[in-house]
């Protein structure tokens, strides 16, 4: 063969080569170009890598950021089922003042089982991906026990609002009709599985001493031992709820404290907020730094949100600019002023609490009680920029005193209200002040009165400048429970969340005496001409306008499960509201006596 006709094959070759390897690359090219739209992502192909699990994460912190979780309801139903609010408005909220809601009422029959139920699916994408992983890091396993704690959180509120609801663990349970029109299941079942959930989150997760985002409001092995001692609490397993208590004291869980000053837990800013005697609490934007959109329900999706609560347009004085629809009661007003500090002076906690006028409160120049935030400064009596000569009203046709906590009120950062979810401060769920009575409380149940339970009850009175209890003083279980549950515990966590909880776990509904005092607790007087004097006179049920537990019938400590609920799931029996049960014998049976009335 000839040179000229190898050369001619080579060539023919090349050709040949050349054009399949533009084919090979034009195929290759065919197969890169294959790729799914990331704004298209469905459940089917979403959550399986580390990258994904952390963002679904993240939008579950963001689901408890809801109207019916924490940004307004959620949090605001609880306070208004206890005995120091009370309804001002008249009109939203009052059918859970009274606790006789019909079962047909949106904003608490229904909207918290929706938004923490949202929770609830959410974590459970996460926790089931993760569950059909081979290798879990050590990232992998801190997402794992954060969405624990959220899933626990929300089943917590659903347990202790509705009572019996549905069990859903596994996301497979939502492939299908049938299994995801599940039935409710018993109180009890919900909370196995709360304290299954909790208490593995406990064990696993990084302290808040580890930094970084743990410091700044993520779930913490802290977060999740208190709240499975608040689990624990509420079947009264009160040794296994003080061991817990004792560990987080002990600072197994990351180191704790007392802020100096009571208002640092009240106040918004980073110098504030994620303290150090804060175990968990809801993260929202400061004042200004969100959107404009509100994200009010599951629905509203938006990348401009505010970003901020609502719980200051329910708290705030009508006079200033919120809805005025929630009040203190006369009786935690006056429950604050019967007891002086050791100095003379007021108990601070009534500042950061309640909207009063005291005219000691500009007296006190230059002091570094925390009643008076600002010191020396001339401002620290003036409430939304403006000097506070009278109280301001909470309803300007009803009356009432407004409420301080998580509001502007005391913090002046802003000269009115913008209702709606713009509030930045964030709701602390849980103080370690709250660690310290929960511990003398189950000391008590376990023992009686000891130098112990005393002692973390004394921790928290030095704080707000109260004298010492002495031990000598409480010869009874009976009498230190009654300090706990009607003195120290309204005073440090009044008109918070929680409240409404206590009164179910202690028995107070299922015990004449217990109901009648929280009947004279929530008495309240309807201030209805305008410019009248707030009324802080303590009352009785015979001299009050009216009483929060006046219409109240027996199962409805509990809110109803929303009849549309039940009508779209057949599978949905109601619970005691919905069927007018008396939980009385049942908690009598398992936990004993009521504490009765104690004189102290």
């Amino acid at each position: 063969m000839s040179n000229l006709n190898m050369n001619e094959i080579m060539k023919k070759i090349a050709v040949v080569l050349a054009s399949l390897a533009v084919i090979g690359s034009v195929a290759s090219c065919d197969k890169a170009l294959d790729v799914k739209n990331p704004n298209n992502q469905t459940t089917y192909d979403f959550g399986y890598t580390e990258s994904d699990l952390n963002e679904a994460l993240i939008a579950c912190y963001n689901r408890i950021r809801l109207e019916g979780t924490f940004a307004r309801v959620g949090y605001t139903l609880d306070a208004v089922r206890g005995d120091e609010v009370w309804n001002s408005s008249q009109q939203w909220y009052l059918p859970y003042d009274n606790l006789n809601s019909s079962g047909q009422i949106d904003i608490g029959d229904q909207w918290p089982w929706r938004d923490n139920f949202h929770v609830v699916n959410r974590c459970n994408l996460v926790l089931s991906r993760i569950n059909e992983m081979e290798n879990i890091t050590e990232n992998l396993l801190d997402i794992q026990c954060q969405a624990l704690f959220l899933r626990g959180l929300a089943y917590y509120t659903l347990a202790t609002y509705y009572q019996e609801v549905p069990l859903f663990t596994d996301y497979a349970q939502y492939s299908s009709i049938e299994s995801m029109y599940a039935e409710n299941v018993s109180q009890d079942q919900i909370f196995d599985q709360i304290e299954q959930d909790l208490s593995t989150a406990m064990l696993t997760l990084p302290s808040r001493d580890k930094g970084g985002e743990w410091a700044k409001g993520r779930a913490t092995s802290g977060a999740a031992a208190g709240y499975y001692a608040r689990a624990l609490m509420f079947r009264h397993k009160y040794a296994e709820a003080l061991a817990v208590l004792k560990d987080i004291i002990n600072g197994k869980y990351g180191h704790y404290e007392l802020m100096r000053d009571y208002g640092d837990n009240f106040r918004e800013g980073a110098a504030y907020e994620n303290n150090a005697e804060s175990l968990f609490e809801v993260q929202f934007l400061d004042y200004g730094m969100g959107g404009s959109d509100e994200e009010w329900t599951p629905v509203n999706i938006s990348t401009n949100a505010t970003q901020g609560h609502a719980v200051e347009s329910n708290y705030g004085s009508q006079e200033l600019g919120s809805w005025g629809d929630l009040a203190a009661s006369p009786w935690l007003y006056n429950l604050f002023k019967a007891e002086r500090c050791t100095d003379g002076t007021l108990d601070p906690r009534l500042y950061w609490t309640i909207v009063s006028y005291e005219p000691e409160y500009s007296a006190y120049t230059g002091t570094t009680n925390a009643a008076y935030p600002m010191g020396g400064d001339p401002r620290s009596n003036i409430v939304y920029q403006q000097e506070i000569t009278a109280t301001p009203r909470s309803n300007k046709t009803q009356g009432g005193l407004s409420i301080a906590k998580f509001t502007n009120a005391r913090n002046n950062i802003y000269q009115s209200i913008t209702t709606g979810l713009h509030c930045g401060i964030n709701l602390r769920l849980m103080r370690y002040s709250d660690v310290l009575l929960r511990a003398a409380e189950c000391i008590n149940e376990l023992e009686g009165p000891t130098a112990e339970a005393i002692e973390y009850i004394n921790i928290v009175r030095r704080r707000a400048g109260l004298s010492d209890l002495s031990l000598a003083d409480f010869g009874t279980a009976d009498k230190l429970f009654e300090q706990i549950a009607n003195v120290e515990r309204p005073k440090e966590f009044g008109c918070e969340n929680g409240r409404g909880i206590d009164l179910i776990r202690w028995g107070f509904f299922y015990d004449k005496g217990r109901l009648d005092q929280i009947k004279q607790h929530s008495c309240y007087i309807l201030d209805t001409a305008e410019g009248t004097p707030v009324s802080t006179q303590e009352l009785t049920t015979s001299t009050a306008s009216d009483f929060s537990y006046k219409y109240y019938n027996s199962g409805y400590e509990y809110f109803p499960i929303f009849q549309g609920i039940r009508n779209a799931n057949k599978n949905i029996h109601g619970n005691s509201a919905n069927n007018g049960t008396d939980n009385g014998p049942e908690f009598l049976q398992k936990y004993g006596r009521v504490h009765p009335v104690t004189a102290l």
